[in-house]
């Protein structure tokens, strides 16, 4: 059953039988989560600029885009929605088809209803998971950001182990001011340690690195003074 802290989630159902629509809202309705439906891949589309829904109810065979062609599609356009498959024409070729894609579950009408139950919550468990790390690399990305090209720039010596006196000489900088720009890449970063810089540089990934190239890029046609 929801718990209060899913019972906002959306529940998107995707099919073009009006009975198979108004049946799962009733249940989905009746189980405290709110329940939108379409008869299309493309109505559904339409929806753009809306809150992304936390589960997806996707009939294989529709009218225009099938069922696989709107999953390839949210993946290309960077929408993580995670997808419960629900066809009374399933086969198992096709169903291995849509698991591999990131389905989380391919179910077969006519559908038990505590099974149904079952995989929307755990759809609605991992998709709030993804949300959270979403919202986690989002703010990490814009601490990084709020760094000037200089700070960014030392924070790649910093995590690369160099010292601040390896660090001074490499940028012509003094070993002062060095640990001024690192003092402030620990405080905007939020980092209560070397150890916590690297692990944030790691989840950043090659996004951080470039934007530091980039800067240094920029960097190397400013004078070399002491700043």
């Amino acid at each position: 059953m929801p718990t209060r802290r899913d019972s906002d989630a959306i529940i998107a159902i995707v099919d073009d039988d009006l009975s198979v629509c108004e049946g799962l809202d009733t249940l989905i309705r009746s189980a405290g989560w709110r329940a939108e439906s379409f008869t299309s891949a493309q109505e559904f589309l339409a929806r753009a600029g809306a809150e992304p829904p936390s589960c997806l109810i996707l009939d294989l065979q529709l009218p225009g885009l099938s069922g696989l062609d709107l999953q390839k599609r949210l993946v290309e356009i960077g929408l993580e929605i995670p997808i419960i498959f629900l066809t009374g024409h399933g086969s198992i070729p096709t169903s291995v088809q849509a698991m591999k894609a990131g389905a989380t579950e391919f179910l077969t009408k006519p559908v038990d209803e505590e099974d149904l139950l079952r995989a929307i919550h755990e759809a609605i468990e991992r998709d709030r998971r993804v949300r959270k790390q979403n919202a986690e690399m989002r703010e990490l990305q814009n601490r990084f950001e709020s760094l000037t090209p200089r700070e960014q720039e030392i924070m790649q010596h910093v995590i690369s182990g160099r010292l601040n006196k390896q660090i001074a000489t490499e940028l012509n900088i003094s070993e002062f001011t060095v640990k001024i720009h690192r003092g402030h890449v620990m405080r905007k970063m939020h980092a209560g340690s070397l150890a916590d810089l690297v692990r944030m540089a790691e989840r950043l990934g090659t996004g951080a690195r470039k934007t530091a190239r980039a800067s240094r890029g920029q960097g190397s046609k400013c004078s070399t003074k002491v700043l």
